[in-house]
């Protein structure tokens, strides 16, 4: 494949990973309201539970998928701006298409444990290897946009 087209793909490909985060993060937020539609039905807890958000009363089980969804709208955020400013102002790689998927394949690995039987010594290396794929994107990003600039 000529490196123009090679190019051209890597561009759009950084782009795919932030639907992937994206949906992640919708699949998410659909939990919440299940978990806690599910709770009031089974007279866990009532409505007014959720008022300022989730009350002592509400049971762990039932809670921890809006736990989950905030750590999705925490660090992982971080994608979104790196991944649009490597479409636009950098020669986009192959590597940084390749650490953008890995960050979103360890949050899904981490949202999946969390989700399910929550072992935290699991949860954590998938967070600490996410958090290192993340630092390096922008790490390639910087480098990036240090060697377009000429400053350097």
């Amino acid at each position: 494949m000529p490196q123009e087209l090679m190019d051209t793909a890597n561009t759009t490909a950084i782009i795919l990973p932030l639907v992937g985060m994206a949906a992640l993060t919708a699949l998410v937020q659909l939990l919440i309201p299940v978990a806690r539609v599910g709770s009031v039905r089974r007279g866990e807890v009532t409505i007014d539970d959720f008022i300022l958000g989730e009350s002592g009363r509400v049971p762990p089980r039932v809670s921890i998928p809006n736990r989950n969804y905030m750590n999705l709208l925490e660090f992982p955020v971080l994608l979104y701006p790196a991944c649009l400013i490597a479409y636009i102002a950098t020669d986009v790689s192959g590597i940084m298409v390749a650490v953008a998927w890995a960050f979103v394949a360890l949050r899904t690995v981490h949202s999946a444990i969390h989700l399910t039987y929550n072992r935290v010594s699991h949860r954590v290396v998938a967070f600490g290897l996410s958090n290192v794929a993340m630092v390096t994107l922008w790490v390639l990003v910087t480098q990036q946009l240090v060697n377009k600039s000429g400053i350097f």
